[in-house]
């Protein structure tokens, strides 16, 4: 594929190169006083190209579609992503329907209306009609879509928690590696700071706070279904990007400030392992994984750092497990608090 690109942009760049030795040919002439008037043969040959260029490019867009669209990432795992994908998709067909109407008539009124001898041009001063078709009708979809979106954005960002309290989680960065804190019992975070960083206490947890005492951490997220999860973001070094791409949640974490991002997740690993599209996506990457020697893959939920951090970037990753709330009050059953440390 990457030497078939090379191939295509090689041709490109040597029509370019004989296109623009042809227009500064045509100026030459032209300053030397030379008529130099196009044929109607090269009309024809250019308008010919321009239609099979035309018609060469909606096949590619159409089986780029085909050939790429399982390659996009599965129904959302949380409640907003709902939304979140809705808009999207809305946007997109929107786009992609403009797209297929419109490139196909400008490739073939390049053909239809290419310069022959003996024709002449119709020439259009205004069309008042016109003009307010293509101002309005523009007009009123972007209004909609914006007023959708701000909507949806208001709806993710300012969720109501009155029925049903959102659990504290902590997530720290720091190169290159994710470390989560839970608030315990109290559903409360103790005050952490970097300056209290020292030997284990890697986190600059204070241990005199007495909401300290029943946080835990773990090095692996665990999720109940159905319940709302407050994230609260810290960063020891860089910034950072948190990205949970099937919650379709992100928030940069930024050193010397938290930041804050909820979402309610809704679909299980388990209930998702089974999803018909990522057992597909299993398969197939497992398929190179076995002609390369690897282990076969699972899939898992995970958070990655969206942020080129440094050399390790790739690396930084965190698994994450969505399971019912008898088998996630189970684990945190299981867990050592702070103060038993």
């Amino acid at each position: 594929m990457t030497g078939l690109i090379i191939a295509i942009v090689a041709v490109l760049a040597i029509l370019v190169v004989l296109q623009v030795m042809k227009v500064s040919s045509i100026s030459s002439d032209l300053q030397d006083g030379k008529d130099n008037e196009v044929s109607s043969k090269d009309n024809d040959t250019q308008g010919t190209l321009m239609l099979l260029f035309g018609i060469g490019f909606m096949v590619a867009f159409v089986w780029m579609l085909i050939a790429w669209g399982d390659l996009l990432l599965p129904r959302s795992a949380s409640e907003h992503g709902v939304d979140y994908d809705n808009l999207m998709s809305i946007s997109m067909w929107m786009i992609i329907v403009v797209f297929v109407l419109v490139n196909p008539v400008l490739f073939y009124f390049a053909f239809k209306y290419r310069g022959l001898k003996g024709t002449k041009a119709t020439y259009y001063e205004h069309n008042n009609k016109l003009e307010l078709i293509w101002t309005t009708v523009p007009a009123v979809v972007l209004a909609v879509l914006i007023i959708y979106g701000l909507t949806t954005w208001s709806n993710i960002t300012n969720p109501d928690n009155t029925d049903n309290e959102p659990m504290i989680v902590e997530l720290y960065a720091q190169q290159f590696n994710w470390t989560a804190r839970y608030s315990g019992e109290d559903n409360t975070l103790g005050y952490a700071n970097v300056a209290l960083i020292e030997g284990a206490n890697f986190l600059g947890v204070d241990m005199n706070d007495e909401r300290s005492k029943d946080d835990f951490i773990v090095k692996e997220l665990y999720l109940p279904k159905g319940k709302p999860v407050k994230f609260r973001f810290r960063s020891q070094d860089i910034i950072h990007s948190a990205y949970m791409p099937h919650f379709r949640a992100q928030m940069n974490c930024v050193p010397g400030m938290i930041t804050e991002f909820q979402f309610t997740p809704i679909v299980t690993t388990t209930e998702m392992r089974s999803d018909k599209h990522v057992m597909k996506q299993v398969k197939d990457v497992n398929d190179i994984r076995l002609i390369k020697g690897k282990d076969v893959w699972e899939f898992d939920y995970i958070l990655l750092c969206n942020k080129i951090c440094g050399s390790a970037h790739y690396n930084m990753q965190m698994p994450i497990k969505v399971v019912e709330q008898a088998e996630y009050d189970k684990w945190v059953a299981s867990q050592k608090q702070l103060a038993q440390n």
